[in-house]
């Protein structure tokens, strides 16, 4: 499991490229991004490679945030690639609430929310790695 970073932004002209420009201030790089919008706001979850900091500076300047841990999977980049994927998780019984892709280091990575718990005694039984923060770039 890795940290994301979960952003909740008025849906307003503008907002997300203050969100970018805060995290850049910062020295922080995003290396996945999905961007679920409603009529009132929206939801902006990211992978990057300083996660807390990444956090902490966006509350700082008045962004409402927060740290999740998610799975980072490398996905074979074929027709059916994520299929093959999903259906592991399946056989484990996890339910997955959300999931976005991004190319890290040259290698398709998804990023994926899942739930039942206990969730790695889950992915344990099937013997399931997700890929570390090491591996990403990611830090704490």
């Amino acid at each position: 499991m890795i940290k994301q970073v979960t952003a909740f932004l008025p849906n307003k002209p503008g907002v997300l490229m203050q969100m970018s420009k805060v995290l850049g201030d910062a020295g922080i790089q995003i290396l996945g991004l999905m961007v679920a919008d409603s009529s009132d706001f929206s939801a902006v979850r990211f992978t990057c490679d300083y996660p807390v900091r990444a956090c902490k500076s966006l509350q700082e300047a008045g962004i409402q945030a927060a740290v999740t841990e998610v799975l980072a999977i490398a996905v074979p980049d074929v027709p059916g690639g994520l299929s093959t994927i999903l259906a592991r998780l399946v056989s484990a019984d996890l339910n997955i609430g959300y999931a976005y892709c991004c190319t890290i280091g040259g290698r398709v990575v998804d990023i994926i929310n899942v739930s039942s718990e206990p969730v790695e005694v889950k992915l344990a039984e099937i013997g399931f790695l997700g890929m570390s923060a090491e591996e990403l770039g990611i830090h704490e």
